[in-house]
């Protein structure tokens, strides 16, 4: 007499998922190599009258095992004793401020430009507002609870003309767009 056994398989949906999960996990910046990207230059000047001849910026990304990002902006030879807003931007430098794009969103708002505060705020973006030293010396630090994804990236960061608002109707604004620096984020 032939006893058949009957064995269990594991539903193919959860074996699918956690191996999908596995390869995100590993697909993040941290994990797949590149914990820091580094740029540093002189910045492409959109206002030649706010922003001297000469000004260089360094930007540092860190991402940490615990999916955090750790952005950290230095600037010199900008003008002395100013404040600024800074935001990591979508798309790379170009011949204007419009060319680095809208503001790299982690969870991007459907609506453009995007004021709106669910959106438009330093967990979700990347703000590194700062203010200069005498020198024209600067450094601003941000941490977001989250990591660029290998297909949406920030691609620059830009420095405009005033602090980041945050207001109900205005936040994310902070002005015309005075420099860039392209970033690999």
């Amino acid at each position: 007499m032939r006893h058949w056994v009957i064995k269990r398989h594991l539903p193919v949906v959860p074996v699918i998922t956690f191996v999908s999960a596995i390869g995100l996990f590993v697909a993040s910046p941290a994990i797949a190599g590149a914990d820091r990207v580094r740029a540093e230059g002189e910045l492409v000047r959109y206002d030649t009258a706010a922003v001297p001849e000469g000004a260089r910026a360094r930007v540092q990304a860190v991402y940490t095992a615990a999916g955090d990002s750790i952005v950290t902006l230095h600037v010199w030879g900008m003008a002395a004793n100013t404040e600024y807003g800074a935001h990591a931007h979508t798309n790379a430098c170009g011949t204007t401020g419009a060319s680095a794009g809208p503001h790299f969103q982690n969870e991007p708002d459907p609506v453009q430009p995007s004021t709106d505060p669910a959106y438009a705020n330093p967990t979700n973006e990347i703000w590194l507002d700062l203010v200069t030293d005498a020198d024209g010396t600067g450094v601003a630090q941000t941490k977001v609870p989250w990591q660029f994804s290998p297909q949406r990236r920030a691609n620059s960061v830009i420095i405009h003309v005033e602090h980041t608002h945050t207001g109900p109707t205005d936040s994310g604004v902070a002005g015309a767009r005075l420099a860039c620096l392209t970033v690999g984020f």
